[in-house]
């Protein structure tokens, strides 16, 4: 885990340079601030640092860095990954603003378009698995609206590492070997990431012409909109076309990322937002709302006060708490089912809202948390687990990248792929590998979340940000597929209702589960909690957490901190 506190500046070892922009600009005073991202993408958040040192705000280095993150780490995200959302906050106003640049499923889409005996392979894999791609509209619309800069400028450090290469490490070639077999099956992928069918060796240059052609292109006419509605759509939709595939240049014509209102809720001194649907953020403050109806945030505070004092716990105990049962066991027990339930009703009831009804105000009501934190609450007095049927989930991927600037303005980026290289197939010409969003639909007709003409599916990328007080602002996102809304969901239990700093908040263990008996757990978590778990019959086992990048700014002494972990 990396931890900074203070004043962070933009380092130099990258070595890019930017070729555009007029001398006032590149003589502009450094804006002091960092990008945060996971270890794999640190090339990524080097060029959003860049971009502050060269005077650019928080909103212009997330883009630069998440272009960039787009070539250094392409199985996870790119020019044509499916989507995201964003979250950020200016320093000159009071609103937290969302941008949703989610997939969008082709016109053609229907609620039985994958036939019972190919679901988990055309949904995920090959041209039908891709709606229109999301994140170049997203990128240019948050540019547009909220940063300094242009998105010719913003690009060139992603065309540079296109044209002149990054460096393969062993993560890059394992995804790429894993990848191998149907990487090879795609002319386009082949092309680019296997030449002469090989997988490239550790050390060497990986470049992408075709990609750094095509941002040349879109950075010279100063807009992605030619990509949506221009030559290139044309192109886009013409390899759609002849691969199969139902996206049409119609279908990239009619996509628009769109500004939204985030999600809000008050915990104790804290305001905490989030993307809303269809990101997974709504899951990650209906299970807070709850633990703050079980007055969660208190009992955990008297359990530490006694133990520190010597005082018993077991004295405090419920009648139904067994011998050796403490408090802390059944209130983790308790917030374990609280995140339960709030994944059935995310699997169970949420889809695309502006096509189907979705009960969010009745979900995030005090009523219906009270009803789950009561619910949970029984469920640990009586030493039970809750039943819930529902199937697992699982999908590794994504980048996040967090940045703030001296000034205080904060944003929060996510942005996908989907799974390793998202459908594994890629524009011929292009360079363009495509992400695989309609894989996030349920593929069972009557689903809420089923495909339909023009929606927009469920996903796990929850940027959001806490006020806390009157000066202390957080932002923050994770990468991790769908671990990343329960690591959400564990840092801000502790930042937002334990009131934790941003440290400790980010090194306390994290819990996994999805509203099965499956419990995933990291290697930290205490071993006494770890054996009660078991012992209620959730089937627990050890592993790692998405991983969360956070930045926070305290406008009372300008100081900013970060934690990636």
């Amino acid at each position: 885990m990396l931890l900074r506190t203070g004043t962070a500046l933009a380092g130099g070892a990258l070595g890019l340079s930017f070729g555009v922009g007029c001398a006032a600009r590149r003589k502009a005073k450094p804006n002091p601030g960092t990008v945060v991202t996971q270890a794999v993408a640190a090339q990524a958040a080097e060029v959003g640092r860049r971009v502050l040192a060269d005077g650019g705000n928080a909103i212009d280095a997330a883009v630069a860095a998440a272009l960039a993150a787009g070539l250094v780490t392409p199985y996870n995200c790119g020019p044509g990954g499916y989507g995201g959302h964003l979250i950020l906050k200016r320093s000159h106003e009071h609103r937290v603003r969302c941008i949703d640049f989610n997939t969008m499923a082709p016109g053609q889409a229907r609620a039985d378009m994958y036939p019972a005996n190919a679901i988990g392979s055309l949904n995920r894999f090959g041209w039908l698995a891709v709606g229109v791609p999301g994140i170049l509209a997203g990128l240019d619309l948050v540019l547009k609206r909220y940063g300094t800069r242009s998105f010719g400028e913003m690009a060139q450090p992603a065309i540079e590492l296109a044209r002149n290469g990054i460096v393969v490490t062993p993560g890059f070639a394992g995804r790429i070997l894993l990848a191998r077999a149907r990487l090879l099956k795609d002319p386009g992928s082949a092309r680019v990431y296997l030449p002469g069918g090989a997988v490239p060796e550790p050390g060497e240059l990986f470049r992408n012409p075709e990609l750094a052609e095509l941002l040349s292109t879109l950075a010279q006419r100063g807009s992605v909109e030619s990509f949506y509605r221009g030559d290139i759509a044309q192109r886009i939709a013409e390899a759609f076309q002849e691969h199969g595939g139902l996206v049409t240049a119609k279908d990239l014509a009619a996509y628009h990322a769109r500004e939204i209102e985030p999600l809000r809720i008050s915990l104790n001194e804290c305001e905490v937002f989030t993307a809303p649907l269809t990101a997974g953020g709504l899951t990650v403050l209906q299970a807070l709302q709850a633990l703050r109806e079980m007055g969660w945030a208190a009992e955990q505070s008297t359990h530490v006060a006694e133990s520190r004092t010597g005082v018993s716990p077991v004295s405090r105990g419920s009648s139904h708490q067994g011998a050796g049962e403490t408090p802390a066991l059944l209130a983790t027990h308790a917030r374990l089912e609280a995140l339960r339930l709030a994944w059935k009703d995310r699997l169970e009831l949420l889809g695309d809202p502006q096509q189907i009804a979705v009960p969010v105000s009745r979900l995030l009501s005090t009523e219906y948390c009270r009803e789950l934190a009561m619910r949970a609450r029984m469920a640990s007095e009586q030493r039970k687990l809750l039943e819930i049927q529902i199937g697992p989930e699982s999908e590794p991927g994504t980048t996040n990248l967090s940045s703030v600037d001296g000034d205080g303005n904060l944003m929060a980026v996510t942005l996908t792929h989907g799974g390793s290289f998202g459908a594994q197939v890629t524009v011929e010409g292009l360079g363009l590998t495509l992400g695989h969003g309609m894989s996030r639909f349920n593929p069972h007709p009557g689903h809420p979340n089923a495909p339909g003409p023009h929606k927009r599916p469920i996903h796990n990328m929850c940027p959001s940000l806490v006020r806390r007080g009157d000066h202390r602002l957080l932002a923050l996102g994770g990468s991790g597929g769908t671990k990343i809304p329960n690591a959400i969901f564990d840092v801000l239990t502790h930042y937002a209702l334990l009131h934790d700093e941003i440290e400790a908040a980010m090194a306390a263990p994290r819990c996994h589960c999805t509203g099965t008996r499956e419990v995933i757990l990291e290697r930290s978590w205490p071993e006494e909690q770890r054996q009660y778990l078991n012992q209620l019959g959730f089937d627990v086992r050890t592993g790692p957490s998405a991983f969360v990048s956070a930045v926070e700014f305290d406008s009372s002494d300008g100081k900013i901190r970060c934690a990636v972990r």
